[in-house]
């Protein structure tokens, strides 16, 4: 997984030609990840590399004249925009502004770029930088709060806002165009500004905020605001939509404002919409993604974009274990695959009625592939990977289904151990994926990859329980106040399933591996059974109560827990681990990142006191420096170096 290159933040070029991307490539030494531009061209396929990758150069991005590329840089100590001519030349600084740029867009005027960066309301970039170093130089370190958010994340909070900006060329002269907003633009943590788009004429920017002052730790109530460009007059507030509302798209004509929105708020896996506005203020449409005519068809849409000729909108959704690309009739609703298998990600538009994507699956991490709007047969265009692909052996995947809690068809996938002999019996990996609302569907995932355990002698079994995504939002929200119920009936039944269905498979050595919800799940079931003759536990909650009080984004345990823990503390008791740690038997290894501010690390020790203090055989592993997730290339190796080692203690 180390070694692979890692494909991301794909951009045509205006002539459809062409498309720019980012390739990760791990540094071991360096413990930390280089990522470089690259160029592609898709009519020869051929792919060369245009920077270094020594400064970390990311988010390429094309002048609107095709002849150049904008891109972000800290090759001068804070990140700022360069630009690199690509008929030959060095790459020059675009901006110096005294704070880092965290993500941007050119304006298709090519004399202005819509920049973001985090600013104290009200003061400009240098007032804001010169307000942190004097922050900085204090002797004093006491942090001083008088609401929420305290941290998020795994940062605290400094009383810094995303905020957008336009910087006019050359010279590099910035407006803020949303002074007086004491909210993010785009949300943190910081990502490209997919919340965001612009005007085709350029003159207005409509984005997405979440503008609820001190309500924002509960709330997913995000809305959409349109400015002037030129910062002439404050932002206007689009929508009323007490949930989200996200991904503005004008239609080419700029007639037409499209825009995802989902219905309840406080539910941050509701299903999104997608709605049509005529231009910023008219009558809305509004059409729900569907896979087929049933009622189990409903999809939940992403990265929205409109065709060449306004008349279809292209999105992917989560779609039966896979991540499909839909393409939506802009009139009827009507909705088709295109590409239906892999887990696609930043499509776009190409040349002619070619659409550029990328696709990781089980046993691919992401290349890029082109295919007709009209769907058929995708074409590879990258293949940095082939190599290493090649030398390296894969078990089999296979896709699987059973009837699971409340006689619903419930589906999971099987990786056949590396070399595999259907005349041997092999041990299991127990899979159990996070979210709650997710899935463990066809993707190369770099941190829960069961061809990880699969290299390593196991058989991975994973199950998409009730609350998993793509199959439907009855089927997602089936989770909601029933966190021990449903998905453990699943969990367990698909295992008995795999088990009943393939031989090979040894049912009295199997471990069960979860994170976040699936370490929660871990915890639960190990006081529900002892038929797991390990376990694994990667940043889960044992005390849904205390949890509580502990996590920052509020809104996630009031719609799951079905409220406060003092308007109701049944919620929280309804399926609670630490009441049954009465019941603990089984052998376990803790993980944890202490700065996983989602989970808080406390949640892990208390699991490791109490297994320590029932004497039962467990073991805790501590990142410092790591959040919800292992990112640090050595980290990420001891990760998996200690849990194949618990595996083999227990199971071979």
């Amino acid at each position: 997984m180390l070694a692979m290159k890692r494909i991301a933040d794909p951009r045509v070029s205006p002539d459809g030609r062409s498309v720019a991307f980012t390739v990760r490539v791990t540094d071991m030494e360096a413990n930390k990840g280089r990522t470089s531009i690259w160029l592609a061209d898709l009519a020869s396929k051929a792919a060369r590399q245009l920077t270094s990758g020594e400064s970390n150069d990311s988010s390429p991005r094309w002048s609107p004249d095709g002849k150049s590329l904008y891109f972000l840089s800290a090759r001068s100590g804070s990140q700022q925009i360069w630009q690199l001519p690509l008929e030959g030349g060095e790459a020059v600084r675009v901006t110096t502004q005294p704070l880092d740029v965290d993500a941007f867009e050119p304006f298709r005027d090519g004399r202005s770029l819509l920049v973001a960066m985090a600013v104290l309301p009200g003061k400009t970039p240098d007032e804001t930088k010169k307000a942190l170093d004097a922050k900085a130089k204090a002797k004093s370190t006491g942090m001083l709060f008088d609401s929420l958010f305290v941290r998020h994340w795994d940062a605290w909070a400094d009383g810094t806002r995303n905020h957008l900006f336009v910087v006019y060329l050359p010279g590099g002269a910035v407006r803020d165009l949303m002074p007086a907003m004491d909210a993010d633009a785009p949300s943190r943590p910081f990502g490209d500004l997919d919340e965001t788009a612009i005007s085709p004429d350029g003159k207005t920017v409509v984005f997405a905020a979440r503008d609820g002052g001190r309500q924002e730790a509960w709330s997913t109530n995000f809305d959409l605001f349109a400015v002037p460009a030129d910062g002439s007059a404050a932002p206007k507030k689009l929508t009323t939509n007490p949930a989200w509302d996200t991904q503005p798209r004008f239609s080419p004509d700029g007639k037409t404002l499209a825009y995802l929105a989902m219905s309840r708020p406080g539910y941050e896996a509701d299903r999104f919409e997608i709605v049509l506005r005529d231009g910023l203020s008219g009558a809305e449409r509004k059409f729900t993604l569907r896979a087929d005519d049933t009622k189990t068809g409903d999809r939940s849409p992403s990265d929205l974009f409109w065709s060449w000729d306004g008349k279809t909108l292209f999105t992917t959704a989560e779609h039966l274990g896979q991540k499909a690309l839909f393409a939506v009739d802009a009139a009827t609703g009507k909705a088709r695959i295109v590409v239906g298998e892999g887990t696609v990600v930043s499509p776009q538009l190409a040349g002619g009625d070619k659409l550029v994507f990328g696709r990781h699956t089980l046993t691919s991490p992401v290349e890029l592939f082109t295919v007709s709007a009209a769907g058929g047969p995708v074409e590879k265009v990258t293949g940095l990977n082939d190599a290493d692909l090649a030398a390296i052996r894969f078990g089999q995947p296979e896709r699987f289904s059973f009837k699971g809690a409340k006689g619903d068809t419930v589906h999971g996938y099987l990786v056949r151990p590396v070399g595999f002999d259907p005349a041997k019996k092999y041990p299991v990996a127990f899979l159990i994926h996070g979210g709650p609302q997710g899935s463990f569907g066809n993707d190369f995932h770099y941190r829960w990859n069961p061809q990880f355990y699969a290299g390593a002698g196991y058989a991975a079994v994973m199950v998409d329980f009730h609350g998993s995504t793509g199959y439907g939002q009855v089927f997602t929200d089936a989770i909601n106040g029933d966190w021990g119920g449903a998905p453990y009936e699943d969990l367990m039944k698909g295992l008995d399933h795999a088990l009943a269905t393939w031989p090979f498979l040894d049912g009295t050595r199997v471990g069960a591996l979860g994170a976040s919800y699936g370490g929660y799940m871990i915890n639960w079931i190990a006081g529900k059974t002892d038929r797991f003759k390990c376990l694994v536990i990667h940043d889960g909650n044992l005390d849904e109560r205390m949890a509580y009080f502990d996590t920052e984004e509020l809104w996630f345990p009031e719609w799951e827990h079905g409220g406060t823990p003092w308007e109701n503390p049944a919620g929280y008791a309804k399926h609670n681990p630490v009441d049954l740690v009465k019941n603990w038997k089984t052998p376990t290894l803790v993980v944890h990142g202490m700065k996983d501010f989602r989970v808080v690390y406390t949640q892990g020790l208390s699991t490791f006191t109490a297994l320590q203090r029932k004497g039962i055989p467990s073991k805790l592993l501590v990142f410092p420096d790591e959040n919800h997730w292992v990112l640090k290339p050595q980290n990420s190796l001891l990760w998996h170096d200690t849990v194949r080692a618990w595996l083999d203690q227990w199971l071979q």
